[in-house]
């Protein structure tokens, strides 16, 4: 179970937090300052800080240095008084992992408590710290809290335990490879190879010979005989990336394996039997591909034994903080920049881009930023162009929104007059918050749930609009209500 510190100098504050987390099945201790929490560090372990900004005596900051020499692994989310990009700029910098502004209701403290402790533990192995549910004992760099992850996590367990071909289907970059990892890792073949091929990186001809090896003398420059990655993983797996490549002659050899467990080395004549798990990955429609008579069907069929779907990441930003802060930990340790926090203009940037790339592209997008950035913080000025200036909808983004009565001029028909592209945009996504509102009654978690954004990302776009919540009275009535005041 994991343990929280609460930190503030002010009773009332202590004894809500603690109401909602050990109501949430935390173990929770509390300090009325930063020097009696500071000795509660020294002799306990704690998973996670939460701790009021201005307090006498030791603060916030004082308390925040302390840890990181003491703990350096805890987590802390400093409470602060005003909403700024200035105050949120200023807690990162001193190393905090996110901050609070009061007040605060209770569904906007609850997944930055589950993103902190998550990044603890995202390098130890077990149980998910949030919700207390089994995960694979190795995930490979897999990271979210998501519900979608976390249904995830689960079907890895399942398929993992069984021995059925599995087919992972997914667009590219939102790690295909890693999830075949880590069902090798957490099956009974776990101590036996796993080899991995993209079958679209090879040519044909190539392919065939690295995947059933060839004999001496099958064609010029065999020289001597060769295994080939099925016969080398055998009691283990074999992966296949992008299997919708390969050719009907490399499907025709793949069914057999997977039909009989035998196969032929290329110029060979005799069968070479293997024990091998199967699992092929694609970014491609096979059904498309079949009715286009370019897969087979019947080795579709064989495949699509155990299927799993990855969800692409702009249909899980609520991972985006996290992915994008274990990618900072990881790039700023590697080239030993002292970068310990990104702004909040970045990571509005990062939740508002859809990612086409996923995965992969975020990765790129945190070590770009980390090479070119020059403070204590990643700020938008060190993101690449298409995150900072996203180009028209593609995917699944809605559709584009236009004024009634104003038709947008093509790139070809040329503007009428100058326009201030930031300020229309800005108008534009502020009218499309207060509508949100509006339809939503002013309840804010049904708007954002509508303009397919986090609270968060909803909450951040209102106070930079300047736009008042008109839910005060229901949202102090929900806080009652849900700390059982």
């Amino acid at each position: 179970m994991p343990r929280i510190l609460i930190v503030d100098d002010e009773a009332g504050m202590r004894e809500f937090l603690s109401i909602l987390l050990e109501r949430e099945g935390f173990e929770v201790a509390c300090a009325k300052d930063g020097q009696e929490a500071l000795d509660a560090v020294r002799k306990g372990h704690f998973d996670l800080i939460i701790s009021d900004l201005k307090m006498p005596a030791v603060d916030g900051v004082r308390l925040l240095d302390g840890v990181q020499k003491l703990r350096p692994e805890t987590p802390v989310i400093l409470i602060t008084a005003h909403a700024s990009a200035e105050s949120a700029i200023e807690a990162m910098k001193l190393g905090a992992f996110d901050y609070l502004t009061k007040p605060f209701r209770v569904e906007e403290i609850r997944p930055i408590i589950a993103r902190a402790l998550e990044a603890k533990a995202s390098r130890v192995s077990g149980v998910l710290p949030w919700s207390g549910e089994a995960f694979p004992s190795s995930v490979e760099g897999l990271i979210g809290r998501s519900a979608k992850m976390i249904e995830l996590y689960k079907l890895i367990s399942k398929v993992a335990a069984v021995s059925g071909t599995v087919l992972i289907i997914g667009e590219s970059g939102t790690g295909k490879e890693l999830v075949a990892r880590t069902i090798h890792k957490n099956s009974e073949r776990t101590a036996k190879p796993f080899m991995a091929i993209s079958c679209g990186a090879i040519p044909e001809t190539l392919l065939e010979s690295e995947l059933f090896g060839h004999v001496k003398g099958a064609f010029t420059g065999a020289v001597a005989s060769k295994a080939g990655l099925f016969e080398v993983a055998d009691k283990g797996t074999v992966f296949l990336d992008e299997i919708g490549e390969t050719s009907p002659a490399i499907q025709v050899k793949l069914l057999r394996v997977l039909q009989e467990r035998v196969f032929r080395r290329v110029g060979g004549t005799e069968d070479v039997e293997v024990d091998v798990r199967v699992i092929a990955a694609t970014h491609q429609d096979l059904m498309e591909l079949i009715h286009k008579e370019r897969f087979r069907e019947d080795l579709y069929y064989r495949l699509n034994v155990i299927p799993i779907h990855l969800p692409p990441l702009r249909e899980r930003r609520e991972d985006i903080p996290l992915l994008a802060m274990n990618f900072l930990a990881k790039f700023s340790g590697e080239n030993k920049r002292p970068i310990r926090g990104i702004a909040p203009e970045a990571m509005e940037l990062f939740l508002g881009y859809d990612w086409p790339g996923n995965v992969r592209e975020l990765e790129n997008a945190i070590e770009r930023a980390v090479a070119l950035g020059t403070g204590a913080v990643l700020t938008p000025e060190s993101l690449p162009d298409q995150v900072r200036n996203p180009g028209p909808a593609t995917g699944d983004r809605r559709p584009e929104t236009r004024d009634q009565g104003q038709e947008l001029q093509s790139p070809g028909s040329g503007l009428k007059s100058p326009v201030d592209l930031d300020a229309v945009v800005s108008r534009v996504e502020r009218d499309l918050i207060l509508e949100a509102l509006r339809q939503a009654g002013g309840v804010q978690k049904r708007a954002a749930q509508m303009l397919g954004l986090s609270f968060e990302s909803f909450r951040y776009r209102m106070k930079k609009h300047g736009i008042e919540p008109t839910e005060r009275r229901a949202e102090a009535g929900d806080q009652k209500a849900e700390t059982g005041e």
